[in-house]
């Protein structure tokens, strides 16, 4: 992807070339912009596939230099940044066919997720752009993806062959799949449709959009908004799966479609902070009575003690505990509720990490971080739980080729509190200490003896964390006779002596 960088603060284009570096290396520079006017010239000669502005700029500013482009050109995906969180900004921004529109400072995970929507957009754009505009789905598609303008030649093709009028009111009726997207798309599409023909007479169209896993229905020909949406709540809801999230808004007007969609689909997360499945109303939403969201520490002190005592069953039970103390019939800000969840994953898989282990380690920190905040159904919480409760508890490690090392092992694991050596292991194993710590360096690319000490330490650390056992207690316990000799290795190992280290992170 290439992308045009137009901001004139060199910081700010310095520190955005980073974060797309940092994001993925792959993204192509190709130019760079003090103002509008320089960005509208690089822009021409470019043809960049991705254009990120800033709003405020001396000269011709970001709104201006995407209008004169939209002029000249077909407007490539565009993420605007600005300093100004006011509607018009955006709304004139929209207008234009911005993609994103994101607030600064820029968070690295929004940033993120543009990025990849933008990916997904002109993936689908290039199997799923029509030659020319003939169906009613072609239409609406191309409408609310910003490719299409409402012309008099569009608005009297609708009205002549449908019967729909430009000005119009219409409802947006829009479904998250999620993970579950691939496999009842088509389901929920059958389903909706038998539904929706029960009613009464309506018109309707259904359009996919597969890189966010949602299916959006555009309603027309109806009555009554009010009496429809309570027929969604009371009856087609029942009809789907509990694991989606459905949201209703209506508009006025086909070209007010994109913003209908853009505006109700951040509140579909809402569906997290209910009981029971409900219809996410725009703008009803916007007016519930939110409770203070507490975070729950005494569950993560609770799941601190079980990973150290390397309890499965209780790393189940605590985390459906977890789940179950945001449904007490209480209504709270679902990103409230998903910051929770991002609190209480770290703390328990940090704490993993810093006894060792390697599995816990692995989790790539980033996307879990998407994962979490990107989520609207409990069951995507609930599947992003399990993912991780099955790496909190460390496994027996994978077999070794080599039989020598695996019984050395195997004999560290059941005597290291006792302080056994290389050549005991040796004598046991009928072979010479040089022959085994060979074998033991080349197999696991560490000393014996720092396998050992970081297995102590590790142990250490479990009880540090899972007990109240004082410290002679506890380097008596992992091999060491003298505890000041004790806390010097620790600290040599982890920086902190062992009070230090309980004290910090309990």
């Amino acid at each position: 992807m290439k992308v045009l960088i137009v901001e004139d603060e060199i910081r700010i284009r310095e520190g955005i070339i980073k974060l797309l570096k940092k994001i993925d290396e792959e993204y192509e520079i190709a130019g760079e912009a003090n103002d509008g006017k320089e960005g509208l010239s690089l822009c021409e000669k470019l043809a960049p596939d991705l254009i990120i502005t800033d709003v405020q700029m001396p000269g011709m500013d970001g709104l201006k230099m995407l209008e004169e482009i939209s002029q000249r050109m077909e407007m490539p995906k565009t993420i605007v940044l600005s300093a100004y969180s006011e509607f018009e900004y955006a709304r004139s921004a929209m207008k234009l066919g911005v993609t994103e529109y994101l607030l600064k400072p820029v968070n690295l995970n929004d940033f993120s997720q543009a990025l990849s929507s933008i990916r997904r957009q002109m993936e689908e754009d290039k199997q799923k752009k029509p030659l020319q505009i003939g169906t009613l789905e072609q239409v609406f598609r191309e409408i609310v993806g910003g490719r299409l303008s409402v012309t008099e030649e569009v608005a009297e093709y609708l009205s002549r062959s449908y019967q729909i009028e430009r000005d119009q009111k219409y409802i947006i009726l829009l479904t998250y799949l999620g993970n579950q997207y691939e496999k009842e798309a088509a389901n929920y599409r059958n389903k909706l449709s038998h539904s929706l023909s029960l009613y009464g007479k309506l018109g309707f169209q259904s359009l996919e959009e597969e890189y966010r896993s949602i299916i959006y229905t555009i309603i027309y020909h109806y009555e009554s908004s009010l009496d429809l949406e309570r027929w969604i709540q009371y009856q087609l809801l029942k009809e789907v799966s509990e694991d989606c999230a459905v949201g209703f808004t209506e508009v006025e007007g086909l070209e007010a479609l994109p913003e209908g969609i853009r505006r109700l689909y951040p509140y579909m997360d809402w569906n997290l902070s209910f009981e029971d499945s409900i219809l996410i109303s725009y703008p009803k939403i916007t007016r519930v009575q939110k409770s203070l969201c507490v975070y729950p520490k005494e569950l993560e002190a609770k799941m601190k003690a079980v990973v150290c005592s390397l309890d499965q069953g209780r790393v189940g039970e605590l985390f459906d505990r977890f789940a179950e103390s945001f449904r007490d019939g209480r209504v709270y800000d679902p990103r409230e509720v998903k910051e929770c969840y991002v609190r209480f994953i770290w703390s328990a898989l940090e704490l993993a990490k810093d006894i060792g282990n390697e599995k816990a380690g692995e989790i790539r920190q980033q996307k879990l971080l998407e994962q979490i905040m990107g989520a609207k159904t409990r069951k995507e919480l609930s599947g992003i739980c399990d993912t991780v409760k099955d790496v909190l508890v460390m496994e027996d490690e994978a077999e070794s080729t080599n039989l020598i090392v695996k019984k050395t092992k195997s004999m560290i694991r059941e005597f290291y509190h006792s302080g056994i050596t290389l050549d005991e292991i040796a004598s046991r194993l009928n072979i010479t200490p040089e022959y085994l710590g060979t074998q033991f360096h080349k197999e696991t690319g560490t000393t014996f003896s720092a396998y050992i000490r970081n297995y102590r330490i590790a142990k250490a650390k479990e009880l540090l964390l899972g007990t109240s056992l004082k410290l002679y207690e506890i380097a008596e316990r992992v091999g060491y006779s003298d505890p000041k000799y004790f806390s010097k290795v620790f600290r040599d190992v982890t920086g902190q002596l062992p009070a230090d280290y309980r004290k910090t992170v309990k």
